[in-house]
């Protein structure tokens, strides 16, 4: 789709100045630090600014740099990220800091294909870190970004990923992607809350979710889970019985559940089938020294 330069000087307009008396005052935009923007980009993700702005600070407390994280404990980061949920996240970002320090030498590289190959870094991730801690001229798109380009140049009406991005590169005003994408946000947050996000994946995907409640998706047994090892080791036999009668579900599902947290690096067994969870491990560690 192809806008006309009018269209694009009148939406840049519009949004730069909405931004001109609206815009956020957020920790991470004070830096360029590639390190402190992954951690920012990587908690935003399914969690709202206002949880992150506390927990943002507090993880750069304990790990400043990427050395620092990179040299900490699976069970530390844990600790620290406690209460933000989505507990991948932070075994990605310790294993992300891993590599940088690993493979390059502390130094974040500035190309996007080798960004995306950090663990729990995509596309837009990459992207994001080439405009916010680069300063790129180049256009990232997100959720927010997404619906907003919906909204306005299709009316709502879900488009191939191709072409969002065709507008989306249109958009970007030179020498401005930092300040763009940023406004960009700021709208989305505050301004644009109330329009529906669109279901690419269609009407049946959209009529499945609201079909399936949180309590019955596996994401909520795994939080059980590692809430109910925080307190320390428990037999697998035990847990898996707790489980099932707890919550009526298959000890297959749970199994498989436990098989998952044990990869992610969320929980640990022991040979004689104990498992715990690694904030458990920690503490216990602590407590011994």
């Amino acid at each position: 789709m192809k806008l006309s330069k009018r269209a694009i000087r009148v939406f840049q307009n519009r949004i730069f100045s909405w931004w001109a008396r609206n815009k956020r005052d957020l920790p991470w935009r004070h830096t360029h630090d590639p390190y402190t923007i992954l951690v920012s980009e990587v908690m935003l993700q399914q969690t709202q600014v206002s949880r992150v702005i506390a927990k943002y600070e507090e993880f750069l407390y304990f790990f400043p740099d990427v050395y620092t994280l990179s040299h900490a404990t699976a069970a530390k980061v844990l600790r620290v990220w406690r209460g933000m949920g989505y507990n991948r996240r932070a075994l990605y970002l310790r294993k992300a800091a891993k590599m940088v320090v690993e493979k390059w030498k502390g130094e974040f590289s500035e190309s996007e294909r080798q960004l995306s190959t950090l663990p729990g870094v995509g596309t837009y991730t990459a992207r994001a870190l080439l405009v916010f801690a680069f300063k790129k001229q180049i256009w990232a798109v997100d959720t927010n970004i997404r619906k907003i380009i919906t909204h306005f140049f299709f009316k709502g009406k879900p488009q191939k990923e191709s072409v969002i991005d065709d507008v989306a590169q249109q958009l970007v005003p030179e020498n401005k992607s930092w300040e763009w994408h940023q406004a960009l946000m700021d709208y989305a947050a505050l301004r644009l809350r109330d329009v529906k996000r669109p279901f690419s994946q269609g009407k049946f995907s959209k009529k499945l979710r609201r079909s399936i409640p949180f309590r019955e998706t596996n994401r909520f047994y795994r939080g059980r889970i590692v809430d109910r090892l925080r307190g320390g080791q428990v037999g697998e036999k035990k847990l898996l019985k707790e489980l099932v009668g707890t919550y009526h579900k298959s000890e297959d599902l749970f199994q498989t559940i436990l098989v998952g947290l044990e990869r992610d690096g969320l929980i640990a067994r022991t040979k004689n089938n104990m498992v715990s969870s690694f904030l458990f491990i920690y503490f216990a560690s602590r407590s011994q020294n």
